[in-house]
């Protein structure tokens, strides 16, 4: 085993001082990546001044309702009202039909109520500080049909504590960071199978707090196409039915976008992609389009089982005074996810980076009628449907 594991140290070190000290582009890369730590160092800095600064407002807010709960310091009933109208929110579909009265701490309730969501709302209310008692004058019906102020609207959204949402807060990203890296440090002093453990959930505990993105999509797993977002938008004086004949022929693409390296129509609104990907390597999937409105919209995702699950639109409208505004938004989960990403940006294949050359190259192509990719000029002319 440990023969094995100095094997592939020796293979990956190998690989690695091959990629940064290549005599045509190893000083290009070696500066991207001290640019990269850099600008992650900085990034750091800034969001831990924000985590502490939320942090200290969460802590004064907690301590507040603590001493609020131990006094004996009465509240309005305006207010208190308030408080129970925003409890139930949560609680019932129509919040509309429950009438809230308070009595000096009695909370008084009426109004028709599905039996399902009765007892749920009793609860809420009673648990709002400040209500010392419910009188329950609610009208309880087990079928809406012939209600019709108890019909329709969605579910309310379940309460969730802030750990199982999907977006956590600058503070509980720190505590997340910083205690997932000691437990982490913890788990390398340990040996066997505990030790792994440790060490396993440490780095996934600070990795969820520093990316701020759920471990599924950072690693790729299941079916999310929204791992990675990005959404740019450029303004191009040029007609929008210009614009949308260039987009609406994914051809054009591997002559403009230098990631991308091949688009092939499969016919049926169905196109077969090859872009680049980090350290030479090249990824592959379909897409098929899903909406396409002339001078409006194109849509597309890519199709399941793909090894870049993907979903965007490019959206084109006229500027008041003139030229097209053109916005692009792309949700997808590379190959291992945000952490895969993540390598492919210290690596020199970052598509948010790549996403803004591209938008200002046809910008260029489009303004001044030629641009240069690669080293080669491209004009309007060598593409396909971009010209009247």
């Amino acid at each position: 085993m440990n023969r094995l594991t100095t094997l592939l140290a020796s293979i990956g070190l190998g690989a690695g001082l091959m990629y940064f000290y290549d005599p045509n582009r190893g000083r290009r890369r070696r500066a991207l990546v001290r640019d990269k730590f850099n600008s992650v160092v900085n990034d750091a800095d800034d969001a831990i001044d924000v985590a502490i600064e939320d942090l200290r407002n969460r802590t004064r807010g907690v301590l507040a309702e603590a001493m609020a709960r131990v006094s004996n310091e009465g509240v309005s009933d305006w207010v208190l009202e308030e408080r129970v109208r925003s409890a139930i929110g949560r609680t019932v579909r129509h919040t509309g039909n429950v009438q809230v009265r308070a009595d000096a701490g009695r909370i008084i309730v009426d109004g028709p109520i599905l039996a399902t969501e009765a007892e749920g709302l009793v609860k809420r209310i009673s648990s709002v500080r400040g209500v010392r008692s419910v009188e329950n004058n609610l009208q309880v019906f087990d079928d809406p049909a012939d209600i019709p102020s108890l019909q329709g609207m969605m579910e309310p959204k379940e309460y969730r504590p802030e750990i199982r949402q999907a977006i956590w807060s600058p503070s509980l990203r720190l505590i997340s960071a910083l205690g997932g890296s000691a437990l982490a440090f913890y788990g390398m002093t340990r040996r066997g199978l505990v030790g792994t453990t440790l060490s396993l959930a440490g780095l996934g505990l600070a990795a969820r707090g520093v990316t701020n993105i759920d471990l599924r999509s950072m690693l790729g797993l299941g079916d999310t196409k929204d791992a990675i977002r990005i959404q740019k938008a450029i303004n191009i004086d040029a007609p929008v039915n210009e614009i949308y004949r260039f987009w609406s022929n994914f051809e054009n693409f591997p002559r403009i976008f230098s990631n991308i390296k091949e688009v092939h129509d499969l016919g049926d609104g169905r196109s077969h992609w090859k872009v680049a990907g980090p350290a030479g390597s090249e990824v592959e999937w379909d897409a098929i389009t899903t909406n396409d409105v002339p001078n409006e919209i194109i849509s597309w995702e890519s199709v399941p089982g793909s090894q870049v699950r993907q979903t965007g639109f490019v959206r084109f409208n006229s500027n008041p005074v003139g030229g097209t505004r053109l916005t692009v938004q792309m949700a997808y989960t590379p190959p291992a996810g945000a952490l895969g990403h993540m390598v492919a940006s210290l690596l020199g294949s970052d598509p948010k980076k790549a996403m803004d050359e591209d938008l200002v190259r046809l910008k260029t192509l489009f303004e001044e009628g030629k641009t240069t990719v690669e080293g080669k000029q491209v004009t309007r002319q060598d593409l396909a449907g971009a010209t009247s």
